[in-house]
């Protein structure tokens, strides 16, 4: 039997990824578009899309906060967000509509953790998470094989965290101050050095704090979703390689030896970079469409 072809979007802050593939194996095209406005990208995905049209599923990965609750008239949407002109962006309604294709609908990240599932770091493992850190920082927190959602997403990246002593940097987060985005994406590494984190030094001392709530951001997810691996990407990690053995201690240090499983055993494998770098989030909107095939009874 043909595989069955599939249409992924990837859509970022700052660009939108299109996909056709059938897996990592088999990819026919990718096309990178800038997210601008929406009356700009979303017909430029289209240009794109219309281009295909022979794709049996599409899968959209966005950038949130997004509306996953299928009682929601507002589902498929990009909820109240600070990017100008996309609140409430209805971006599986419009494509659904336009292309009559089972739509998988889901945030970029968790996206992203189903790929590094089906084909990265984290694959054989039915409960693990998938953190990036970047512009923001997100956790795709996946558990029986499912993503984690009830009320919307989770939103990790905006936990109160323990702060590291001495440190009274006030944040870069418009809504928390000092959360964990607030202390450690990108954006914030700049607003306390001065500094992209590209250019900053291993050996400045920004990368401590950085690590110290890294280190709270996974103590709270073993405490939570009890993932048995914690896969870490987005620009600052796979920028700066020396932050995994830094979160690796401190998340060590933290637990404090609370729980005693096999996994936290071997905290090199526990903590890690992912498989598929930065194809992660296309290949999620791949997994998300190939989902939503399944769902309709299919073969």
């Amino acid at each position: 039997m043909t595989q069955p072809l599939f249409a992924g979007v990837e859509l970022g802050g700052t660009k939108c990824i299109c996909i056709l593939a059938t897996g990592p194996d088999d990819v026919r095209e990718e096309v990178t578009i800038p997210t601008t406005r929406p009356d700009e990208t979303l017909p430029a995905i289209e240009a794109v899309l219309d281009r295909w049209r022979d794709f049996a599923a599409l899968g959209i990965a966005s950038f949130g906060p997004v509306v996953i609750d299928r009682a929601l008239p507002e589902y498929g949407s990009i909820a109240a967000t600070p990017k100008p002109g996309w609140a409430h962006a209805p971006l599986a309604p419009r494509l659904g509509q336009r292309y009559g294709v089972p739509i998988g609908f889901d945030t970029d990240v968790v996206g992203a953790a189903l790929a590094e599932g089906r084909w990265g770091a984290a694959m054989g493992l039915d409960d693990f998470a998938y953190a990036t850190v970047g512009t923001g920082i997100g956790v795709g927190l996946i558990a029986g094989g499912r993503p984690v959602s009830g009320m919307t997403h989770s939103e990790f990246g905006h936990v109160r965290i323990a702060r590291l002593a001495g440190d009274s940097f006030a944040g870069t987060c418009p809504f928390h101050g000092d959360c964990c985005e607030g202390l450690a994406s990108g954006p914030s590494i700049q607003a306390r050095t001065g500094i992209p984190g590209p250019e900053l030094p291993s050996d400045h001392p920004a990368w401590n704090t950085v690590a110290h709530a890294l280190a709270q951001l996974c103590h709270t997810l073993v405490l939570t979703g009890v993932p048995r691996r914690i896969v870490m990407g987005g620009g600052v990690m796979l920028g700066e390689a020396d932050l995994f053995p830094r979160i690796r201690t401190r998340l060590r240090e933290s637990l404090a030896g609370y729980i005693e499983t096999a996994p936290l055993a071997d905290m090199d494998g526990f903590v890690v970079p992912p498989a598929l770098a930065g194809r992660a989030g296309p290949l999620g909107a791949i997994v998300l469409a190939e989902q939503a095939l399944a769902a309709t009874g299919a073969p």
